[in-house]
């Protein structure tokens, strides 16, 4: 009978047969038990006692799930046979139920099913009700209008997100397998939406041969694409699912591989990848139910996704629709990175820490744009930032159709702002985007726009703010385009420090050669509280600017800077701005000579009025704006006979005024003149005022 059993083909998962069914061998458990040791200084394994006290957790939770339900149903006088019997079931999905979830910072995400007697409304209102009541749930707050909504909560000190769904069934129990497709049956896509998670989840267990060693492997590839910056579904790269269908997938080919090997292949086989071609865990299947599936030969919509990655469980859908052109170039390039540093471990050349080596994001790039959003209060900066967050895969996209524009590649972490610079909003935070330019073909200087795709991305984000009616006075964004030398001025000296240099990918080593002509501020800040990596900010001399003769407003104006061709180094005497405000009238310019600073032009409209640097003017025909720059730069005074004299300014006292920052793009306005979901700019007399940010490239 053993014999036969070892006689026996071994069961293959997946579409097709294993690449390798070779056993480890000595090597590949000592390479996997150093595997391990260098994880554990990052918290990737919890300990014994965290894990029980969220088991006893989860099990509150599922009781006290039961007995509202229960409740409702006598609420809604149901039946007293029906009452007792009607159930109801916590089932958990995602990284807890995968057996990855890190020691200390994971949340639970967790599902809520309810008989048909429940209303959606319901759970978020009698069941969020009941919630408040609890004295060991913290910091709940309800999603309601989310793509899948949730209600996020602590529950004695662990992070929860519950989803909902309602089955058409009278009674859940407690044996409930929700992996049978007729559970399904007559759901809202909402409900279908979050089943899909726990059903996915199941899923994913069920079509990998060894859970051990898939358990492992997803921690060590989750820890690296953490440390690499290419964990965040939200931003454009990979979320928690999607890891965990590519180890899938590796671990189907290698069914007897150990961690430390299925790593390396995991590197191997997806730096070689043929996107877009999907990934895929088994055949797509079919059902009664005809729900939407991914299937880009009936939607041509799917088309268009460029990197694939299938959901295991019907109705099948691709979890990386987020992902575009630049995020998928940037994991790549770091599946080729991985690649290298595992054979060199295997070889005995180097060691597992050095996998796990951060990137270095702020070393990586000549070209940056610094993204800030900011608010009067926490609140409305949680709802803010929430909002800009979710949609800078938008101008990414917009970024990367620029025609000069290789990569545009975001940092998912976000940074705080200066609250010194930002006084008027208290919160603010900000994120960094690296640029890669294409290599001029000729010697000629190349000029680059980019205001269209940041323009384009910011009216995207105050449309959704206002259709969600979440947009308060104070929200605003600004981008702000800067050199490498310059992130300085926005962060502490500590996460600018220089690493260990990094390995230069094949796209950098293309676009080297690229420079920007144009050059930040001094009056520019920095997103710590570190005063001594702040630029010197000259308050106490401020001075009046000229009056600039600015013909009537209309609704959409141009804030336009150009600035001569310069070296890195520039001194104060060597470069000069021309400021030209293109307006309905004739334009009017003034020259700026001092440091290679950009101008703090800020300009706001609030409430029909305009509102430019602090002074108020009701007729914009008629009056003559006070404009501050940066402490050392001079501005000249046009005059009828076309000479100007030169005005020193306050760059802090722009900012302090509100506003459009420098390169930045803000919509400030009151509650009763919110735009619509459909207008490309608020109506009435309220105004969207656009701040170009143009580069020079040399050839």
């Amino acid at each position: 009978s053993t014999s036969r059993q070892q006689n026996q083909p071994q069961r293959h998962y997946g579409l097709t047969s294993p690449i390798s069914l070779a056993p480890p061998d000595d090597i590949d458990h000592i390479h996997t038990q150093k595997l391990i040791e260098a994880m554990k200084p990052f918290g990737v394994f919890e300990d014994q006692e965290e894990l029980y006290h969220r088991t006893t957790v989860l099990g509150k939770l599922n009781n006290f799930v039961r007995e509202w339900i229960s409740e409702l149903a006598e609420s809604k006088n149901l039946p007293p046979a029906i009452t007792e019997q009607v159930g109801g079931k916590i089932f958990t999905f995602g990284s807890y139920r995968l057996g990855v979830h890190t020691k200390g910072s994971s949340d639970i995400d967790a599902l809520c099913v309810a008989p048909s007697h429940v209303e959606r409304s319901d759970f978020f209102q009698s069941f969020f009700e009941k919630l408040k009541n609890l004295e060991e749930v913290k910091n709940l707050r309800a999603i309601e209008d989310a793509y899948v909504p949730v209600i996020k909560f602590e529950f004695d000190g662990i992070e929860i997100d519950l989803v909902f769904a309602k089955l058409c069934l009278p009674t859940v129990s407690d044996d409930l397998d929700l992996r049978d497709d007729s559970c399904l049956k007559s759901l809202d896509i909402r409900c279908i939406r979050s089943l899909n998670g726990s059903r996915v989840t199941d899923e994913i267990l069920r079509l990998v041969p060894n859970l051990e060693n898939f358990r492992l492997t997803l921690r060590a590839v989750k820890l690296w694409a953490k440390r690499r910056g290419v964990y965040s579904n939200i931003m454009g790269f990979l979320g928690g699912v999607s890891w965990a269908m590519l180890v899938a997938r590796i671990c189907q080919l290698y069914p007897n591989a150990l961690a430390s090997t299925l790593v390396n292949k995991f590197f191997l086989i997806f730096s070689l990848w043929d996107w877009p071609k999907p990934v895929l865990l088994k055949r797509l299947e079919e059902s009664f139910l005809n729900l939407p599936v991914w299937d880009p030969r009936v939607n041509p919509s799917d088309r268009y996704h460029v990197m694939p990655i299938i959901t295991p469980a019907y109705p099948q859908q691709n979890s990386t629709y987020n992902v575009s052109l630049s995020t998928r170039a940037v994991m790549v390039e770091e599946f080729q990175r991985g690649l290298e540093v595992t054979d060199e471990i295997l070889k005995g050349k180097s060691d597992w820490s050095k996998l796990f080596e951060p990137l270095n994001f702020f070393q990586k790039y000549k070209h940056y744009i610094v993204l800030t959003a900011s608010a009067f209060t926490e609140e409305h900066h949680l709802n803010w930032i929430g909002l800009v967050e979710s949609k800078i895969r938008v101008l990414v996209g917009n970024l990367e159709r620029n025609e000069f524009i290789t990569i545009a590649h975001v940092q998912p972490q976000s940074f705080p702002g200066n609250e010194d610079l930002y006084k008027e909003s208290r919160y603010v935070s900000m994120w960094f985007l690296g640029l890669v330019f294409k290599k001029a073909e000729s010697a000629v200087k190349t000029n680059v726009d980019l205001t269209h795709g940041i323009q384009s991305f910011t009216d995207t984000v105050y449309r959704q703010a206002s259709a969600l009616n979440i947009l308060k006075d104070g929200m605003k964004i600004e981008a702000t385009y800067v050199k490498r030398k310059q992130l300085r001025y926005f962060l502490p000296a500590e996460t600018l420090q220089k690493r260990k240099k990094q390995r230069v990918s094949n796209i950098s080593q293309n676009n080297s050669g690229l420079q920007c002509k144009r050059s930040l501020g001094e009056s520019c800040s920095d997103g710590s509280k570190d005063n001594d990596s702040r630029a010197p900010s000259n308050s106490s001399s401020l001075n009046k600017i000229s009056k600039l003769d600015i013909a009537t407003a209309e609704t959409e104006r141009l804030f336009f800077i150009s600035w001569p061709n310069s070296k890195s180094q520039v001194s104060p005497t060597e470069m000069e701005a021309t400021v030209a405000l293109r307006t309905s009238g004739p334009s009017t310019g003034c020259t700026i000579p001092g440091y290679s600073t950009v101008c703090q032009l800020r300009t706001c409209f609030v409430q029909g009025h305009h509102k430019l640097s602090g002074t108020l003017i009701t007729d914009p025909t008629s009056a003559s704006p006070k404009q501050h720059y940066s402490p050392t730069s001079k501005v000249s005074r046009p005059s009828t006979s076309g000479k100007c004299s030169p005005k020193s300014i306050d760059g802090e006292k722009a900012r302090k005024a509100g506003g459009l920052g420098q390169g930045g793009f803000e919509l400030r306005l009151s509650s009763k003149e919110l735009p619509d979901s459909s207008s490309p700019i608020p109506t009435n007399s309220i105004r969207i005022i656009k701040r170009s940010i143009k580069l020079t490239l040399n050839g």
